[in-house]
């Protein structure tokens, strides 16, 4: 019985753990795109070099993109330093491109929709870990949602319609509310489910996987709540 009660503490301590370095490692992810983009958005030089020239911006976008599926999609097969290495510059590029909302916005409006996103993430990442029921239904169907979403953005690129931008924001704080749950479900999955005798170099780079995860889940939510709340400048 006694044995029986360590081996459950011992596991109880490894999926915390897990957990708890996915939390930092998006944290983390998140205070480097918020320092790059305030960087980026007080300096007249770096405005005019990324937003000034179409081809450093959509450069810079698909080398994003890039990061991101190679992160998602090889980061097993990667050195847990190249992956730590890939999250960080994602995190950095990301906020150079994100810098257009100082432009686009007001700073009062940005923090007042930011601290919304952080209570309403937070609100969703906690019922997806508490939470008995199974998500996977839910995550299926709010995948679906975001294929259609980014559909419907393509199509808005050529219609430029006002009305339809804010249909997709709603839907799109409808479903990335959804995906931050079962992403949260799934993250906490995958640390019970991990082997006790796996090495720092392989649990680092799942706990990057997770924050990757998560991280999009905030920034996309933060984007669809800011075009609705956000004052534009």
């Amino acid at each position: 019985m006694q044995s029986t009660s360590v081996q459950q503490s011992q596991t109880q301590a490894r999926v915390s753990s897990f957990i708890m370095s996915v939390y930092n490692w998006m944290a983390l992810g998140l205070l480097l795109t918020a320092g790059v983009s305030w960087y980026v958005a007080n300096s007249q030089a770096m405005l005019q070099l990324i937003f000034g020239n179409r081809l450093v911006f959509f450069g810079l976008i698909i080398a994003e993109l890039g990061m991101v599926f190679t992160l998602a999609g090889r980061i097993q097969r990667m050195k847990a330093s190249t992956a730590t290495l890939l999250f960080l510059l994602y995190s950095a590029l990301n906020g150079a491109t994100l810098a257009s909302i100082f432009i686009v916005y007001t700073r009062s409006s940005i923090f007042s929709t930011f601290v919304v996103c952080a209570a309403l993430f937070g609100t969703m990442s906690i019922y997806g870990m508490v939470t008995k029921k199974d998500l996977t239904g839910m995550g299926n169907f709010m995948f679906m949602g975001l294929v259609g979403i980014v559909i419907a953005s393509v199509v808005n690129i050529f219609l430029r319609s006002s009305g339809m931008s804010m249909i997709i924001s709603y839907v799109g704080v409808i479903v990335f509310t959804g995906l931050t749950a079962y992403d949260t479900q799934k993250i906490k999955m995958m640390a019970l489910s991990q082997p006790a005798d796996l090495d720092a170099g392989t649990l680092r780079k799942g706990a990057l996987l997770g924050a990757l995860e998560l991280y999009l889940d905030f920034i996309n939510l933060f984007i669809m709540l800011l075009r609705i709340l956000g004052d534009r400048e």
